[in-house]
């Protein structure tokens, strides 16, 4: 039996047997050939490539005869090199044709992962903000990796197994019956002694394999949350390095000793199958050498049998996992597709228009929201763990909120945390649609504009700018790629930061680390403002960009800011009360709904919300509270 069997025969033997007992989903079925589409003429030439090679493989023991018994034994040396020259060649066509199918399966292969991966990037990417807040980093990147190539072994190696384990198996049973039907019906009856064995083996391997999966998973997961910057400072920061080394060592060590454990079954089992595979040979050689020395067989016969037999056993044993191999791969088709079927929450309209030309407007009418449900938003199998009162929703986060925003005015949001401040900006930015009632840019509800002119029309500035490992020109360039060097020089001094830029010796190719952690706060939020003016948005929304900065950095994101609001409509989330004093209008949020609403010094007057808020504040800082 050759490595190559008898290593498909170990992969097929440790699959997850608990996919068996599912039902093939014909619809499913359907929908997976409907991908196999556009790769039919290839999938039909790998088809081809397989049958030959099959037919080529059997072919040369069926000349060893002519070699042996015409050639050999006859002294024929004539006979013994034309047989030998055509075996010869048949090995170098085998060989060629075996690269062939090679090339189109991966061909093949290769292809349907970039179809399916590309798609499914796609369309996570076009989820709502909901869907990432549920979803598992890891879970989703598995799809993305482990499930698409899963996917794709259905059309290479489970496909071009099971058909060229079927016809290896017919192809050799047929010419074995040919050269000798007693030799072939001890050979069958043998294979439950092959087969047995091998399957009890493999359910132990398949426990193994799974254990050390979820071994490996979790000593990922440490690295993982460890190794990002927010991670490694929380490990230092709570002084708690040894924990965490005595935390992987002992995962490491499951580790290393699952892997022993494996090698020993993995040498347990290719030992077990070469055993059975050398007795059933010593069989051959003794029942087919009495037929020589009964002139039933001939030498070459013999040789011929013992060489077919080798080819044998390897796709039967294949072929009784079959149901195995095509559920398995199936699977990862329905967890792969688990994913392209479940619909963004936030699309766009199929009469959607641009946002009109000129400054906008911002208008919220009783606009009412609750967050939607995580059986809305989210899979159950993305999620690390989804506890029954997290599925629930529902319940309103705002309630019958409207206010209107002048076109090129400043409207700042206050109130106490969680008051609905940030999902206000969030409805605002069309992350999440309103339960409710409509907000309107321009006098056009958002939900009927096109998402790129939305994108485009409003810009937002978050209190923690997150900021790819990457160059600060790449960071400024996402905003808009286009930007020539000037403008992003010119981004940069209106927003503060240029004089920084400047004395970093590599300037603007200088690469902000994990999150923009190799800056401070300040200097982020200040990059995060010039992507926002080169971006050149016609309505702002902040979240609390200055929250969080020491009053130098403050001072500088405060003198950035009113270049990034020039002119602008803009939304402001005020953390810092003096900060949004000049504010056109000023609304105070508490429990979801809007209570005050007014300029700075007429809050003042009411003596409400607001001016406790303020009087708090200042109280708090020691500075003396002005009007």
């Amino acid at each position: 039996m050759s490595m190559d069997s008898s290593w498909m025969m170990y992969r097929s033997m440790t699959r997850d047997r608990s996919v068996a007992g599912r039902k093939i989903n014909r619809a499913l079925v359907r929908r997976i050939f409907g991908y196999a589409a556009a790769y039919r003429g290839l999938i039909v030439v790998f088809l081809i490539t397989l049958v030959l090679v099959s037919l080529l493989s059997v072919a040369q023991p069926l000349l060893i005869p002519r070699l042996v018994d015409q050639g050999i034994s006859q002294g024929d040396a004539s006979v013994v090199t034309t047989t030998a020259l055509l075996m010869a060649g048949l090995a170098i066509v085998d060989a060629c044709l075996g690269l062939v199918s090679r090339w189109y399966s991966s061909r093949i292969g290769e292809g349907l992962i970039y179809d399916l991966r590309t798609e499914v990037y796609d369309h996570v990417q076009r989820q709502s903000v909901a869907f990432f807040t549920r979803a598992q980093t890891g879970a989703l990147i598995s799809r993305l990796n482990s499930d698409v190539i899963g996917a794709q072994q259905a059309f290479t190696s489970t496909l071009g197994g099971v058909l060229g384990n079927l016809i290896s198996a017919v192809i050799v049973l047929v010419a074995m019956f040919a050269l000798s039907w007693q030799v072939t019906l001890v050979s069958l009856l043998l294979v439950p002694l092959f087969l047995l064995p091998a399957r009890w083996m493999g359910r132990r391997l398949q426990a193994l394999t799974r254990e050390q999966m979820g071994l490996n998973a979790d000593m990922s997961t440490q690295m993982t949350e460890r190794f990002n910057v927010a991670g490694a400072l929380l490990v230092k920061l709570f002084g708690r390095p040894d924990d965490e080394a005595s935390l992987f060592s002992s995962r490491a060590a499951r580790v290393r000793d699952i892997g022993v454990r494996m090698a020993m079954a993995n040498r347990w089992f290719f030992t077990g199958l070469s055993l059975v595979a050398s007795l059933a040979t010593v069989i051959v050689y003794g029942l087919g050498g009495n037929l020589v020395i009964r002139d039933v067989l001939t030498i070459g016969t013999l040789l011929a049998l013992v060489g077919l037999l080798a080819q044998l056993y390897g796709p039967l044993t294949a072929l009784s996992n079959v149901r195995v191999d095509v559920m398995t791969a199936l699977v990862s088709f329905e967890r792969v597709f688990e994913v392209l079927d479940l619909k963004p929450m936030v699309t766009q309209a199929a009469d959607a228009r641009p946002l009109p030309a000129g400054p906008l407007s911002v208008a919220f009418e009783d606009v009412s929201f609750h967050y939607p449900k995580a059986s809305e938003v989210s899979l159950a199998s993305l999620e690390s763990v989804a506890r029954e009162e997290t599925l629930a929703g529902g319940v309103d986060v705002l309630g019958g909120v409207s206010f209107v925003v002048p076109a090129g005015t400043l409207t700042a949001l206050v109130g106490p945390s969680g008051a609905g401040k940030t999902t206000t900006t969030a409805l605002l930015s069309r992350l999440y649609d309103v339960t409710e009632g409509a907000i309107r840019i321009g006098d056009v509800d958002i939900r009927n504009v096109t998402l790129d002119s939305l994108r485009d029309g409003v810009g937002v500035v978050t209190q923690d700018a997150h900021m790819f490992h990457d160059t600060i020109r790449a960071n400024l360039l996402y905003a808009r790629p286009s930007a020539t060097e000037e403008e992003l020089l010119r981004a940069c001094a209106d927003a503060q930061i240029a004089g920084l830029i400047e004395q970093l010796p590599d300037g603007l190719d200088t690469v902000v680390g994990d999150r923009g952690h190799r800056l401070s706060g300040g200097e982020k939020q200040r990059i995060a403002l010039a992507r926002l003016l080169l971006k050149g948005p016609r309505v702002v929304v902040l979240d609390e960009a200055t929250a969080h900065l020491d009053s130098e950095s403050e001072a500088a994101v405060q003198r950035a800011l009113s270049n990034a609001l020039e002119g602008r409509t803009s939304v402001v989330i005020a953390h810092r009360l003096s900060t949004i004093r000049q504010a056109d209008q000023i609304l105070v949020v508490d429990g979801g709904r809007i209570v005050e609403r007014g300029t700075h010094e007429a809050l003042l007057e009411t003596g409400g919300v607001y001016a406790e808020l303020y009087r708090t504040q200042f109280r708090e800082s020691g500075n003396p509270i002005q009007a």
